[in-house]
């Protein structure tokens, strides 16, 4: 049968085991094939994660799934022949452990590619879905998990592997010998199934591993079943593709079940020398890579996930908590039967502007308002100090940014024959290179601009008004300080030259430079 979400999760809720009501006692052997092949018919753009996912699948479940190095095969960049021939091998063995009346035996086969609505696109070669199907039907276990992440079609970003054909879902719904079987697919029929560079990985296989670590023990019993894996992958997968381009992916389940209880695929140990734990505190997002942020993703605790735990092998990893408008990041060394609590005092606090600047893919453009105050200082003649504010919008990429600014000034001057007052209003736009330092970012930039300038004479008779337009240029230095809540102080000082009409008596209509200093203290926004 082939159930809806809901409905399949009430359905697994009450149904499937191993070892069931009236076999309670019986001996649970596990055996697992894991295929991993980024390469597909010629034209089909190559992937990057698929044989680590294999990997990634294949060392979830010899740590913590209970299955044996020597019942695990892991098939990177194999051909159709040698997938052919493993599972063929691996029903032989299977066969021969059910022989013995006390042993149940759980039947894993994991595929991570290309494929299209009637093959596995094998690098060059092909294996027919109909006798991939039957490979895995056809096993003696007293129950079969089939689990795919391919996709059908290409879309708008780069997808999982597949070409366009008429929508399909991998369904094993007839009745099946033994306990039954159980098949969850990646993506429905007319779905693509992403990668992530950020995760360095597809990202159904991501939250399946994710959840087998322990961040699917919604019951917190220390034992993770597959409703529970299912219902963590399907949450997690919808979450996270629903902000790509290619759209939302929702995993399928389908199965073809009897028996009571639950199937347990991964085991959570408490106390152990070989294995350690990591706590996240709850309400935010956790991403764990391997020895540091450049390494492979381990797992992942969702903001939402009940389970706040995850089970680790022990080592250096760099964790990445995700804020509102910042990161918390830091390395932690998990220590062999040591549970660590990863409390926010534990990581830096990093501002979403710093990340744009750091680079690798975190986030590729901050931006944001910014306000404050001004004041322009003339240098080398006798014009008036000018006071005022501005208001501005900046961009942060990578290596540059970009801000307009525009600015309203007023300054006055007195002597013995008149009084007067300047106003000015300028739109500029500054282009600049900052670099990130523990605690201040500094920076350099060039800024062009225009502003239109009044001059206005108080004693009457003296002189009219004066209205001239000024193109101007410069270049200047800054620095800010990251504050809470996304805000930022921010301080630049900067040269600039004014190239204006001059109206005076001696010199009507002349051209002439006029040289200025530029302060500007403000605080800005990063979104």
């Amino acid at each position: 049968m082939i159930l809806g979400r809901p409905a399949a999760l009430a359905a697994l809720a009450c149904g499937v085991a191993v070892s069931c009501a009236d076999a309670a006692e019986a001996r649970v052997e596990r055996f697992a094939v894991l295929i991993g092949n980024n390469a597909g018919e010629k034209g089909e753009v190559e992937l990057r994660y698929a044989e680590s996912d294999a990997a990634k699948m294949y060392d979830v479940l010899k740590d913590l799934g209970g299955f044996p190095p020597a019942n695990l095969v892991l098939l990177r960049s194999e051909g159709a022949d040698t997938v052919r021939r493993t599972l063929i091998t691996m029903n032989d063995r299977v066969r021969a452990a059910v022989s013995s009346p006390e042993t149940d035996v759980l039947y894993l086969v994991y595929y991570s590619g290309h494929a299209d609505a009637s093959a596995l696109h094998l690098g060059a070669t092909q294996l027919a879905l109909t006798e991939f199907e039957q490979l895995v039907r056809g096993s003696a276990a007293s129950a079969r998990l089939l689990i795919v992440d391919s996709c059908r079609s290409g879309a708008l970003t780069r997808v999982k592997g597949g070409t366009s054909a008429p929508p399909f879902v991998i369904k094993l719904d007839q009745r099946l010998a033994g306990q039954g079987m159980v098949t969850l697919t990646s993506s429905s029929g007319n779905e693509d199934a992403q990668e992530s560079d950020e995760l360095k990985g597809s990202f159904f296989t991501h939250a399946l591993v994710s959840g087998l670590l322990g961040a699917a023990d919604a019951d917190r019993d220390g034992a993770v079943s597959l409703e529970e894996v299912y219902r963590h992958a399907y949450e997690s997968t919808l979450r996270a593709t629903s902000r790509t381009w290619a759209g939302a992916q929702h995993p399928t389940f389908h199965y073809d079940l009897r028996g009571q209880g639950k199937l347990v695929l991964t085991r959570l140990p408490v106390h152990t020398s070989i294995r350690s734990v990591l706590r996240f505190p709850p309400g935010r997002s956790y991403l764990v890579m391997r020895d540091s942020s450049e390494g492979p993703v381990a797992a992942e605790v969702g903001a939402n996930d009940a389970a706040r735990t995850i089970s680790l092998r022990p080592g250096r990893y760099f964790v990445r908590g995700r804020g509102p408008d910042f990161l918390l990041e830091g390395a932690i060394e998990a220590e062999a039967g040591q549970t660590v609590d990863v409390g926010d005092d534990r990581l830096s606090r990093v501002m979403y502007a710093r990340l744009v600047r750091k680079g690798g893919g975190v986030r590729y453009v901050a931006h944001g308002p910014m306000a404050g105050y001004q004041l322009k200082v003339p240098l080398l003649d006798e014009g008036p100090l000018c006071h005022g504010g501005f208001v501005g919008y900046g961009i942060e990429l990578q290596h540059i940014g970009l801000a307009s600014r525009l600015s309203a000034c007023h300054g006055a001057f007195q002597n013995e024959h008149l009084t007067a007052s300047n106003d000015e209003l300028g739109l500029d736009v500054r282009l600049s290179r900052a670099w990130d330092l523990p605690v201040i970012t500094l920076g350099v930039g060039l800024d062009i601009g225009l502003a239109v300038v009044r001059q206005r004479f108080e004693t009457v008779g003296r002189a009219p008004d004066r209205h001239s337009l000024a193109g101007a240029f410069g270049a200047g230095a800054g620095a800010s300080i990251d504050l809470l809540g996304g805000f930022y102080l921010t301080v630049e000082a900067a040269g600039q030259t004014y190239v204006v009409k001059q109206q005076r008596a001696a010199s009507e209509g002349e051209v002439a430079p006029s040289l200025a200093a530029r302060l500007r203290l403000g605080v800005g926004m990063s979104l």
